[in-house]
Order: structure tokens, then sequence, then C-alpha cells
């Protein structure tokens, strides 16, 4: 009788056939596998406030294959200064795709903050963000900083809470939304339609109906340079409102400049334009030549008040705020008249100092914000008059306005009823030549657009 004889298999082979149920498990069909997550940063530059309101924010774009948007996880990782903002100093707000990050400042300077996504599987990706932080300031709750440039000098009510403001840096116009800190939500520069290759030096401007008309300072550059493209005056037409705003170019007036010197000249150089507007003559002196208000006369779509800055009136310590009339200043601007006429100057006792910005609303109320003809910080004294726009009648004082934070006082958008009891009136600053940083560096220098900044603080006037 045959047996049937089976050899034994080593030890090792019988170890190794066991091994792939060991090992290697079926994987089910449809298992899901997760991709590495992806992570964006609406700005990769930010700037703050320590103790700001409403300091601007950044929007986080998250994603991962396999995975629900609201099962990631983003959060600050890392600080290079944790003087400046630790990572427990950022909030990120919001569950979906796109979240909402904030940062509370500690203190002045920079630092770069690493945000940082996890997704399912663990898997994870970041990003970084260049953070510059600005030193605290009194009120902070009527406090906004208008990002993207540091040089506000003339600002005008878009409507629906929203204002148009001009640059005396560049020749671009940014809209806001006025309540809150950020970047404009639209720009337009005008430079090519103008024909200008170099800055405008918008200082002023004012609006009636739906055209906003815009001056450059009219004078020589800080070290005494003719600029000519700073002799102009142009228009732009309003459409729209509040987000909407839209503006496009309807005209411009290019001599604005030799018109007034022309007419002080023919009446015995009683303010001496021409010696001040000289080549080699910086503008920014009391007896130069620089212009930064812009307002209508009390009733009139025709007849526009310009505002100096310098001279004074006389010429010395104490003087006297110029006003000089310009009763054909629209007609300039469409191009229906070929010269200025000019008609009463009017002289202002605003305690010293000279006009910063001029505003008139519906009543025929009057704001000028008054200061320095030399001050290009909060080194000197600002204030805040109310005026009825009548020649022959005094401005009066409704406050001192504050000269310990950054930047200088430029801009009023709009007139509130001053006769109503708490009225209040928002105020913009120049923070070009401010070091927000405390790194010596002048805001109008910084590298990133986003650090550069302008201040607007909510007043109460009664």
């Amino acid at each position: 009788m045959l047996r049937s004889y089976r050899r034994p298999l080593p030890l090792l082979a019988l170890a190794v056939a066991a091994l792939p149920a060991l090992a290697l498990p079926a994987v089910p069909a449809g298992a899901v596998t997760y991709g590495t997550p992806t992570i964006t940063l609406s700005a990769g530059y930010l700037s703050g406030a320590v103790g700001a309101t409403g300091d601007p924010t950044v929007t986080v774009t998250v994603a991962q294959s396999g995975a629900g948007a609201s099962s990631l996880t983003v959060a600050a990782s890392a600080s290079t200064s944790s003087s400046v903002a630790r990572t427990g100093d950022v909030t990120v707000s919001g569950t979906g795709a796109a979240r909402t990050l904030a940062v509370a400042a500690q203190g002045v300077g920079y630092t770069d903050l690493t945000v940082k996504v996890t997704g399912l599987g663990g898997k994870t990706a970041t990003r970084t963000l260049h953070y510059a932080a600005s030193a605290a300031v009194r009120n902070p709750a009527v406090t906004r900083y208008f990002t993207g440039s540091s040089d506000a000098s003339a600002a005008v009510d878009a409507g629906g809470g929203y204002i148009v403001v001009g640059d005396d840096e560049s020749n671009t116009l940014r809209l806001y939304n006025r309540a809150d800190s950020g970047a404009p939500v639209r720009t337009w520069d005008f430079s090519t339609a103008l024909g200008v290759s170099k800055e405008i030096d918008i200082e002023a401007a004012t609006r009636v109906g739906d055209t906003i008309y815009w001056t450059g300072s009219l004078g020589n550059n800080k070290d005494g340079k003719l600029r000519p493209d700073r002799d102009t005056v142009f228009a732009t037409k309003v459409t729209g409102s509040g987000a909407d705003t839209q503006l496009t170019l309807v005209g411009s007036y290019r001599s604005l400049r030799e018109d007034l010197i022309a007419w002080d000249s023919a009446n015995g150089d009683r303010y001496g334009f021409a010696a001040g507007a000289a080549e080699g003559q910086a503008p920014k002196q009391i007896d130069g030549f620089n212009v930064e208000g812009l307002e209508f006369a009390p009733g009139s779509d025709s007849t526009a008040y310009i505002g100096f800055r310098a001279p004074l009136t006389p010429a010395v310590t104490g003087g006297r705020a110029l006003l000089v009339p310009v009763t054909n200043f629209t007609s300039l601007v469409n191009g229906s008249a070929s010269h200025a006429t000019i008609g009463q100057p009017i002289e202002l006792d605003l305690g010293g100092l000279s006009i910063r910005d001029l505003r008139r609303n519906s009543l025929g109320q009057y704001l000028i914000v008054a200061g320095s003809w030399a001050a290009e910080d909060n080194s000197a004294p600002y204030a805040l008059y109310r005026w009825n726009g009548q020649p022959g009648s005094a401005p009066v004082k409704l406050l001192d306005l504050p000269t310990g934070d950054a930047g200088a006082w430029e801009a009023v958008p709009d007139v509130p009823n001053l006769d109503v009891p708490g009225a209040r009136a928002q105020l913009i600053t120049d923070c070009g030549s401010a070091d927000l940083y405390n790194d010596a560096t002048e805001a109008k220098d910084l590298t990133h657009p986003e650090w550069k900044k302008s201040r607007s603080v909510w007043f109460t006037l009664s």
C-alpha cells in the first residue's frame, strides 16, 4: 500500500507565507485618502495698533482634498517677536473655507506670524503673515486706520458711509469705509489722462452735487524746486454711492498758480505770492506759497475759496490765515474760462494758525482745520474752528485738537449740523512723517503699502 508523503515546509517559508495576511490587511473599497491642505492669505502684510478697536483683518482661505472645510483648523503656531504679538494674540473666526484672522498687538514693532492649517490625517500647511504694530492712541474706540497710504491730505463724503481720500505723495484717490479700519475698496489714478508724470501733491477737495473738485498745493516741492504738475486743479464726476462709488475725470485746469501770482503782483504784491513761489523757496514757510483748503462760498457753486497754509498775513508769528475767492472756479475746470477771476481776499484770525482744510455743509456752516504753516507732524498746535463763510465774520474755536499721537490733522470729509447737541465730525491725519513702528522710518517710506496708514478720529463738537 502506497503512502502519500508531504515534505514539511521550512519554518522561514511558513513565516513568509503568513506575512501578507498579518501586515497587509485588505483596504476597503472606496476608502478616503486626504491630500495636503492648502492655505492662502488675502494679504501677506498687516498693520495694527496697541489697544486698537476694529483693527484690519486678513482673510485666510483653506481647503483639503477629501475633507470638508469645516473639519480644518487654523491657528497661529509661531511668532518671531512675542513682545509685539504672541500666538495667543491671534484669533481666527469662522468655520468654512474662508476664515477671518485678527491680531491684538502687545507692543510696537514687527513680527512674523506663522499661520497653520491642520487637516484630516494630521496633514498641515503654513503661511507667513508679516505684522507691524503702532503705538496706542487716546480714544481708540473712535479711532480707525485707513491703510494703503500714510499721506491722507483731502477727503470728501461719498455717501453710504464711505469717503474718497486724496494723497499728497501720489495721485491715487482711494475709497474707504469710514467706519472701519482697513484697505481701500477701490482706487483711481487719473495721471495719464491729466498729462502729469509726477505727484500733483493733492491737498484739498470739495464736492458740489455729483462733482468733486481737487487741487494740488500749487507750490514748489520741499527743496524749493518748481514742480508744474502741482499746479493742477481737476474735477471728477461721481456715479453711485457708498461701496459702489465710481469716479470719472471731467475736466482740469493747469494755471491757477500763475493767475494768483499775477493777481497779487497787480495789487502791489500784498501777499508776496511771487516771492514766496519763486524757484528756490520752500513752500511751507511763514511767507511761502502753499494751498491746502478748497471750498465754495456760501450759497455758491461757482465761487471757491482757496485756503492758504502759507503765507500768513502779515507773514509774522500771530499773522492771520488767508482765503482768496476765485469767482469763476467751475468755469476754469470745465474749460469755459481761460483765466481765473479773483475776488476780495479774506483774512481770518485763527490764533496764528493757517488753513489745513476747509469744509461747508448744506446749511452754510463751515469747519476749518487750523494748523501750523510749518509742522509736518503733531509737533505744533492744531485747532478746529466754526465759521459762517461770510467776509468780516470771525471764526469761533470749537476745540484744540490733540497732538500727543502721531500724525498731522489734514482733512475733514463733511460737516454735521453744528447746532445739534452731540454733533460729531471725523478728522483724518497725514501720518507720512510719523515713525509708526519705532524703526526710524517715516511711514511714507515704508516698503509695504499695507503698513502705511492714516488715522481718523471722531470728535464731539458741542
